[in-house]
């Protein structure tokens, strides 16, 4: 297959409407149990000066443990916190425009006796900054505006949350083919995880790593998945991935899959 160049065109004033599901397991002592989390999510994109807002709502989330729904705060304020990001032209990261209003929404709806430190911090700018820069970085990162043979890697470093912290790993995406989707001709990309960073390793490979603060990789992570992005304009047709980690007493998994539902038509 020739080279494929994936730009970067979003759909603009166009709802992308998304379903996600994220399901942790912890395996410990021969037990095992179960969190998972499903949301909806509404996604458009708007030109502005030298590039692109996206702004995301989340008309729909939903906790669950052991499969039996549960009443979260998390859950709640994720619903009233449309998200603003800032984007380049090429379709680079560039910031959250209003990190802040995560707290704000905490702040204002749950009373201070009852307020987590936990979740206070996991709404605070930077936290909110940290995770939609990570995510976006960990999907997209090196893509754009570039020819992609088939073979070709790309890099990103990303990260599992644990109750003790967080698993760093090093996420590979190799170029599958093209696949034809509802949304025309795709990419497809296969994912992996780097148990290390080679000796010899690629220029734009170590670039990735010191870009994200040269962090060192949990030993232990494994993971495997597939990630399909329309080519014509840029749609996330799905993306999966299962990051599984061997501690020294438990065993964690996680497992992310999000696909497109609907795409607006164009007015």
């Amino acid at each position: 297959m020739p080279p494929v160049r994936l730009e970067f065109r979003p759909p603009v004033d166009r709802a992308m409407t998304e379903r996600t599901q994220r399901t942790r397991t912890v395996e410990r002592g021969g037990q095992r149990r179960t969190e998972s989390v499903e949301m909806t999510t509404v996604t458009r994109f708007t030109a502005a000066e030298n590039g692109w807002e996206l702004t995301q709502t989340v008309p729909r989330a939903q906790l669950s443990q052991e499969g039996t729904p549960v009443v979260s705060p998390v859950d709640g304020l994720l619903t009233r916190f449309p998200l603003n990001v800032r984007l380049a032209s090429d379709g680079a990261f560039v910031k959250v425009n209003n990190a802040g209003e995560g707290l704000k929404a905490l702040q204002s709806s749950v009373p201070a006796g009852q307020r987590q430190a936990s979740l206070e911090a996991f709404w605070a700018p930077e936290a909110v900054e940290a995770r939609a820069r990570q995510e976006w970085e960990a999907k997209y990162g090196g893509l754009f505006q570039r020819n992609l043979a088939v073979g070709q890697h790309t890099w990103a470093v990303d990260r599992f949350p644990l109750p003790e912290g967080e698993a760093v790993y090093l996420l590979e995406r190799t170029v599958a083919g093209t696949r034809l989707t509802d949304q025309g001709e795709a990419l497809v990309l296969s994912l992996r995880c780097l148990a290390s960073v080679p000796e010899e390793a690629p220029t734009e490979l170590q670039e990735v790593v010191q870009a994200a603060g040269a962090p060192p990789l949990t030993p232990g992570v494994s993971c495997e998945g597939e990630q399909v992005v329309a080519r014509g304009s840029f749609v996330p047709v799905s993306r999966t991935l299962t990051v599984r980690v061997q501690g020294a007493e438990a065993v964690w998994t996680l497992t992310a899959q999000t696909k497109l539902e609907l795409l607006e038509e164009a007015r």
